[in-house]
C-alpha cells in the first residue's frame, strides 16, 4: 500500500515506528488514514525483523480524534446501520487489533491526545509522554455520545478517575496522567523521540516469543476480568447514543459550536 497519511520509518534494529502524518489538521484520524494505519500494523506484525511498533505523530500534536469533519462530508446522513457497520470496523475492530497485535507497542504521544487519540493511544501497551501531552475525552460531556467508541478508561486508571474524566469533560496532564499510572514515562518535549526508542530498543533485546506470550498473557488477566465483554456492552451504549434527541440537538447547533462550546469549558 502506498501511504498518503502516515509514515513508516525504522529507526534502530527490531523497531519500527508508525506515525500519523497529517499535521497540519492536528493528526486528525480520516478514514484513509485508519485504513492505513491498520495495514501498517499488520505488515509489522507479520514482519520478522519487527519485534517492537512505536505509534507516534508528527507535528506539534500526537492526535485530535476523529476527523469529524470529513466524516460529515462522506457519511452527511448515515442510518443506523451505515453508522453501526463503519464504526464497529473501524474504530472497535482497528482498535482491538491495536491492542491484541502480536508484539509489543509503544505509544509517543506529544501535544493533544484527544478523544479517538487518546483511545488509540491507550490500545497500545506502553506509553511515553511530552511534559506538555495531555488526554482529553469531551465526547459525552460536550457532544451527547456516550464517551468514545471503546471505553478504555476504567482499564487504564481507576474507576473514579474514569467518572471524574467523563463526567467532567476535564483534560488530564502528563503528570496527572503518571500519577495514576496511565503513563509509563514523561519526558521534556525535545526528548521524547529519543527517550520511546531506548525503551523500544530495551524492549527488542528481549526473546520475542517470550514477549508474544507474555502479552498474551496480560491481556488474557483483562479478559478474564471481562474487558472484551465490557467494550462490546459500551459500544453497543455509544451507538444507541446517536440516535438520542441530546445528540440530534448537537447536530441541529453544528460541529462547530458544539466543539467551540468544549474548549471553552472551565478546566
Amino acid at each position: 500500500m502506498d501511504y498518503q497519511h502516515i509514515l513508516v520509518e525504522h529507526p534502530a534494529d527490531g523497531v519500527r515506528r508508525i506515525s500519523l502524518n497529517r499535521p497540519q489538521l492536528r493528526n486528525a484520524q480520516s478514514k484513509d488514514l485508519l485504513i492505513e494505519l491498520d495495514h501498517a500494523l499488520l505488515a509489522a506484525e507479520r514482519a520478522p525483523d519487527v519485534r517492537v511498533v512505536i505509534l507516534g505523530a508528527t507535528g506539534p500534536h500526537f492526535s485530535s480524534g476523529h476527523d469529524l469533519k470529513s466524516a460529515k462530508v462522506e457519511r452527511p446522513n448515515p442510518t443506523v446501520e451505515e453508522r453501526w457497520e463503519y464504526e464497529e470496523v473501524h474504530f472497535y475492530e482497528y482498535c482491538l487489533r491495536l491492542h491484541d497485535l502480536k508484539k509489543p507497542t509503544i505509544a509517543q504521544v506529544q501535544g493533544a491526545c484527544i478523544a479517538g487519540g487518546f483511545m488509540i493511544a491507550n490500545m497500545c501497551d506502553l506509553i511515553v509522554c511530552s511534559e506538555d501531552a495531555y488526554f482529553w475525552d469531551p465526547v459525552a460531556h460536550s457532544m451527547g455520545t456516550a464517551s468514545l467508541e471503546v471505553l478504555v478508561h476504567p482499564w487504564i486508571m481507576s474507576m473514579r478517575k474514569a467518572k471524574e474524566l467523563l463526567y467532567t469533560g476535564c483534560k488530564l496532564g502528563a503528570a496527572q496522567a503518571e500519577a495514576m499510572g496511565m503513563i509509563n514515562k514523561v519526558v521534556p518535549r525535545d526528548e521524547l523521540e529519543a527517550a520511546t526508542l531506548e525503551m523500544a530498543k530495551t524492549i527488542a533485546l528481549a526473546p520475542p516469543f517470550g514477549m508474544r506470550l507474555v502479552k498474551r498473557s496480560l491481556n488474557r488477566t483483562w479478559d478474564a476480568q471481562g474487558f472484551r465483554t465490557a467494550l462490546t456492552a459500551h459500544f453497543d451504549a455509544h451507538q444507541l447514543s446517536h440516535v438520542t434527541k441530546e445528540f440530534q440537538d448537537h447536530l441541529k447547533r453544528g460541529l462547530d459550536s458544539t466543539i467551540q462550546r468544549a474548549k471553552e469549558m472551565p478546566r
